[in-house]
């Protein structure tokens, strides 16, 4: 295995939520272990990709765009998926089709985020894998090239970080939320898969948990920032039963963007009306910015950006959102902070993605607890290998017993 996962642990299971004091001492031990490696690098082994669906898909388009040869794809379904157009010219082979020498000198790479990854890797090594790794941390040693950002590694937290996590962890709602909290932090410090049973990960619901559903009110009016191709419309419009009064959706990716437009089509009528598409890039502020388009997901504000933008800000939209998502590739901070005038009049629900960046750990999170007033703040982990990790603020005065 390579040295840079030498030292993943197994497993650990914690059968009690913490409270604060004891999440505060879990996480100094996690910091204590960072950070737990880096990039993992083919070197002149062949890279097999595990995992054949969205995230695979998206493995493979990164590879074909900073130039890593794929030798092939392994699913255990895999009869399902040969012959999609994604997979043209790879093999799609289950694991035990894959000859053992192969196996034996190949780096695995798991595309896969919807199941624990601890207890997959030790089942592919004892099958005779060489080197099993989440895609992510292959896709870490290409960032000069492709700002694809969900497999960084966190440095360890200094006295005064420490400090501010211990806010962090203070500030967040409840226990079910430190637990999360430390999943996302134990994995980006130390690599290691932490398991909370009574805080467990759910990946169906994501942006749309039970404590969100519970603070709808009727005539809500979304802003979906980082729309892509429109997947969550229709899931705002049925999940809010009716409630949903207007949706903005955010798209700056030209990409994206047509086939969010396309997808409007289709919509039904009733839905459709309620919709504004807007081609926008979000910041903390007006200004040009380098945007790095084409990437579908991944598209974002960049150093590796092809084009100039105009970015903008929230509050410049001059929008009257009552539940503002944001999942901006990282760009989740700034979009926050050009929207304190939009936030502080209409006091929407606020829901942004975490995991991709550094600032998700500590920056992210403070920033909405000391900025919002009478504010509810939880976090959930709706994925494995620290993604997925979603920070929800609810005003209080929307919550339900």
């Amino acid at each position: 295995m390579d040295a840079a996962f030498s030292g993943l642990s197994a497993a650990r299971t914690f059968h009690a939520l913490p409270d604060p004091a004891t999440a505060l001492a879990l996480l100094g031990e996690a910091n204590r272990r960072a950070p737990a490696g880096g990039p993992v690098a083919a070197r002149g082994r062949d890279l097999w990709l595990y995992g054949a669906g969205n995230l695979g898909r998206l493995a493979r388009t990164h590879c074909d765009f900073v130039g890593q040869e794929v030798a092939g794809v392994v699913d255990r379904n895999a009869e399902a998926q040969q012959g999609a157009p994604e997979w043209g010219g790879l093999p799609v082979l289950r694991p035990d089709e894959v000859p053992s020498d192969a196996r034996s000198q190949a780096l695995l790479a798991v595309s896969i985020v919807t199941a624990p990854f601890v207890p997959l890797r030790d089942q592919l090594l004892a099958e005779g894998w060489g080197a099993v790794v989440p895609f992510y941390d292959v896709a870490e040693g290409f960032r000069h090239r492709h700002p694809l950002s969900n497999g960084w590694f966190a440095y360890p937290l200094g006295p005064a970080a420490i400090e501010d996590a211990g806010d962090v962890l203070n500030g967040l709602a409840d226990d079910h939320s430190r637990a999360h909290y430390l999943r996302f932090a134990a994995w980006r410090l130390a690599r290691e898969e932490w398991d909370f049973p009574e805080a467990p990960v759910t990946t169906g619901d994501r942006f749309f948990i039970p404590e969100v559903l519970g603070a709808i009110r009727p005539g809500e009016r979304i802003l979906d920032s980082g729309a892509h191709h429109g997947e969550l419309v229709p899931r705002f419009f049925g999940a809010f039963n009716g409630a949903m009064e207007r949706l903005w959706a955010i798209e700056p990716d030209p990409g994206s963007l047509g086939m969010l437009k396309a997808a409007s089509e289709t919509w039904p009528s009733d839905l459709h009306s309620r919709v504004t598409i807007l081609d926008e890039v979000l910041s903390d502020r007006p200004g040009p910015v380098r945007f790095h388009h084409g990437l579908g997901y991944a598209s974002q504000i960049a150093p590796t950006g092809q084009m100039e933008r105009d970015a903008t800000t929230i509050d410049a939209l001059g929008l009257d959102p009552t539940v503002v998502k944001l999942h901006l590739e990282g760009g989740e901070l700034d979009a926050l902070k050009g929207a304190g005038e939009t936030i502080a009049r209409n006091r929407p629900i606020l829901i942004a993605t975490v995991y991709h960046d550094a600032a998700g750990l500590i920056d992210t999170p403070l920033h909405l607890m000391r900025t919002l007033e009478d504010y509810a703040v939880s976090m959930r982990s709706h994925g494995y290998c620290g993604t997925g990790a979603v920070v929800y603020a609810i005003p209080k005065e929307r919550l339900t017993s």
